[in-house]
Order: structure tokens, then C-alpha cells, then sequence
């Protein structure tokens, strides 16, 4: 039942998923388009391959990376729902983690799939509602702090969530933790690579760390 469960869930969400995100994929190109047309700007095609090749070769990676590092946490239509409404890293993962952890769902179950979907839609609600308080006062409140706390958000925000979200995966695996923290430190310190090699060498390096343990459980288990 939990197989024929599954497997109804994601029918539905590729079903669903799929043409939402290539939509809005397309849909972005609509404001472009329109102001090129209206004002009769058409960007060189080299201007625009070029632009394209340095987009690609920074985040390309992350077409990779994104997908399976954080699929464990968001199940296939939290993945749909949180590229389509983007803040990944710092909303939806925090949040589908927590909710996974609260309720005690074990990873690629119904249950999680459907408490991780529940998480993601309750951010993008709540982060919607904030985006727009802080768009219509957020420049007030802002220009009223003092310089060194402004300077600490811009600087430490991002990382204190990171943080966190490492901080509570590490706890239930502790293992895998010190792998993924030593792997991308020793790449970072003593191997020249780029920055996108490091998240690539970071993240499947972990997930293969995490594959030996899980088999050699198994093992010992059986």
C-alpha cells in the first residue's frame, strides 16, 4: 500500500510539476521580450551567448548539486514547488528538515513526502506575506539599525542558517557530518580547484560517504 501510495504521488507531481516549472521558465522571458520589442533594444546574440556562458559556468554546477543534495529533505513535489518559488537553501530546506524531524518521518516515505510538501507551501505562504511586509517597511526598520548590526546580517545571515541545517542533520548522523564538513575544507584549503568544484566535490562526496555507512549497516544487520 505504501509502494501504490508512492507511486501515485509522484505520477501526480511530475504530472503537475513538470509543466509549471517550464512554464515559468518561459514566462520569465516575458518582461524581456516585451521591453526589447516596445523599445527596440534587441541585444547582439554574442552579447547574449556570452552572458549565457558565464551563468552557466557559475551556477551550472547547481543544476546538479541543488537537485540531489537537497531532494532528501524537500521529496519530489517539495523539489518542484521550492525551484519554482526559489529560496532553497535558507527557506525551504530549514524548513521541510524541521518539519521532518518534528514529526519523525523517515526520508522517501509517504509521510515525508507529504510533511515536507506541507512545510514547503506553509514558507512560500509565510515568506510571501514577509517579502511583502519587509518590500513595504523593511527600508524603514532598516535604516534605523545601527550600521555593525546591518553589516552582521548582510555578513552572518546566510551562514547562521546554513549552520543550523547542518547543525540538525549532524546530530542524527554524526558520522556523515564530519565527512561533509572535512571534505570541502580540505578541498578549499589544499586543493585548487574552483568554487563550484569544491560544492560538487562536497556534495557527492558526502552522499558517498553516507552510501558506505548505509550499506555496511545493512551488513551488520543482517
Amino acid at each position: 500500500m505504501e509502494n501504490n501510495y508512492m507511486s501515485t504521488w509522484k505520477k501526480s507531481s511530475i504530472r503537475i510539476g513538470t509543466p509549471t516549472n517550464l512554464l515559468a521558465a518561459l514566462t520569465a522571458f516575458v518582461p524581456v521580450i516585451y521591453l526589447c520589442t516596445a523599445y527596440g533594444c534587441w541585444p547582439d546574440p554574442s552579447i547574449v551567448l556570452s552572458a549565457w556562458g558565464l551563468t552557466a559556468l557559475s551556477f551550472g554546477a547547481f543544476y546538479v548539486v541543488e537537485p540531489v543534495s537537497y531532494y532528501a529533505s524537500l521529496g519530489m513535489s517539495g523539489t518542484y514547488l521550492s525551484f519554482l518559488s526559489g529560496n532553497i537553501g535558507n527557506m525551504r530546506v530549514p524548513c521541510a528538515a524541521l518539519a521532518l524531524d518534528v514529526t519523525k518521518s523517515e526520508a522517501g516515505t509517504i509521510q515525508a513526502e507529504v510533511v515536507s510538501t506541507m512545510a514547503i507551501c506553509g514558507s512560500i505562504i509565510t515568506n510571501l506575506i514577509a517579502t511583502t511586509s519587509a518590500a513595504i517597511i523593511g527600508s524603514a526598520v532598516v535604516a534605523v539599525l545601527p550600521a555593525f548590526i546591518n553589516k552582521g546580517l548582510q555578513t552572518y545571515a546566510s551562514a547562521a542558517i546554513f549552520g543550523a541545517t547542518f547543525g540538525n542533520f549532524a546530530i542524527k548522523k554524526p558520522k556523515v557530518a564530519v565527512f561533509g564538513l572535512a571534505i570541502p575544507l580540505i578541498c578549499k584549503l589544499f586543493i585548487p580547484i574552483p568554487a563550484w568544484m569544491v560544492i560538487v566535490c562536497s556534495v557527492f562526496g558526502t552522499v558517498g560517504i553516507a552510501r558506505m555507512f548505509y550499506n555496511a549497516e545493512k551488513k551488520v544487520a543482517k
